[in-house]
């Protein structure tokens, strides 16, 4: 693309709980609609606004009708029923037609002045996707920002999975996003399926806000679901350590079965009654993992079908990275 030319962005936003936060959110992204410069001089604006309304407990309906009503640039996704932020945010992004997708949270913590610095960061180094990294702990609680900073740690070792970058103000390639879009099904979770086809990513440091409510949208419950949703998710590597597990435990059965048959054989001692019934638990508890982990695979192919991972997905062109000075 033409280096002059304009890059249009569409925000997405899920509002649940943005009675009292979302229309000052949209106030910040008004400048950004009209041609905006990055601090790298890339040419971009907010061409779309795109406010997901996920069926929340209080009255944001009225705030968005009023904000579709006098705002060109704001349209609102009016889903059926509370399905959650991923599939909230998923149905926002099918509906954009921009060249690039913002996603950002409701309740005022995300600055939409990195924008700019996202779409640098994507050009440069001709990345797909572009996560916040923020440089200060998220305006909650220490034990859950303790229990999250575990949880994606424990999902990137286990899983492999690039999950402590994993973050809801991301830049996406409007095309990906949109292609995702029409394929994810029931129970994905976003980033794990934005790791399926994307392969270049890369990082903005961000400095996060505080919250423009008293009370956050999750409680302990919906965060442990969407830490199980993630888990679900990732794929079969979990369930290949079961395997792992069962080998491992049948193989000691085997190995404390041939010392019992060598020393009886042998008649170098007496063997304890007890080994035997060892022998016997960790082959059967082998045998029984073994065949679980193999199982589960096959579930675990059948689960990716059903979420809706792609054999390939292609897109129209690739994003080339842009010459930077010095460069040879």
């Amino acid at each position: 693309m033409n280096a002059a030319a304009v890059h249009t962005v569409a925000v997405v936003v899920p509002v649940y709980r943005g009675e009292n936060t979302i229309a000052s959110l949209v106030s910040e992204l008004q400048p950004y609609t009209t041609r905006t410069t990055t601090p790298d001089g890339a040419a971009f604006e907010v061409a779309e606004i795109i406010l997901v309304h996920d069926q929340g407990p209080d009255r944001s309906e009225h705030v968005l009708l009023e904000l579709e009503s006098s705002l060109d640039e704001v349209r609102v996704v009016w889903l059926s029923r509370n399905y959650g932020q991923d599939a909230a945010t998923i149905a926002g992004m099918a509906t954009s037609e921009c060249e690039w997708i913002v996603t950002l949270d409701e309740d005022g913590q995300h600055d939409p002045s990195y924008i700019g610095a996202f779409l640098d960061s994507a050009l440069g180094d001709g990345s797909d996707l572009v996560y916040s990294a923020p440089t200060n702990p998220p305006p909650h609680g220490l034990l859950r920002n303790l229990t999250s900073k575990t949880a994606k740690s424990l999902i990137a070792k286990v899983f492999a999975l690039p999950s402590s970058k994993f973050q809801s103000y991301r830049l996406i390639r409007g095309e990906i996003g949109r292609k995702l879009a029409d394929i994810a099904s029931s129970g994905v979770y976003l980033d794990v399926a934005l790791s399926w086809v994307v392969d270049r990513m890369s990082t903005v440091p961000v400095r996060l806000r505080a919250e423009g409510r008293d009370e956050s949208g999750y409680n302990y419950r919906s965060l442990f679901s969407l830490f199980w949703k993630m888990v679900l998710s990732s794929g079969t590597r979990g369930l290949r350590i079961v395997s792992m597990l069962g080998l491992v435990l049948a193989s000691g059965g085997f190995v404390g079965a041939g010392y019992i048959i060598t020393l009886t054989l042998s008649g170098a001692g007496e063997v304890p009654g007890w080994s035997s019934l060892m022998v016997v638990v960790l082959l059967c508890s082998g045998a029984i993992l073994s065949s679980l982990g193999m199982i589960a695979e096959y579930l675990g192919v059948v689960l990716h079908v059903l979420i809706g991972r792609p054999l390939y997905l292609a897109v129209t062109r690739p994003h080339p990275r842009h010459r930077k000075e010095g460069a040879r």
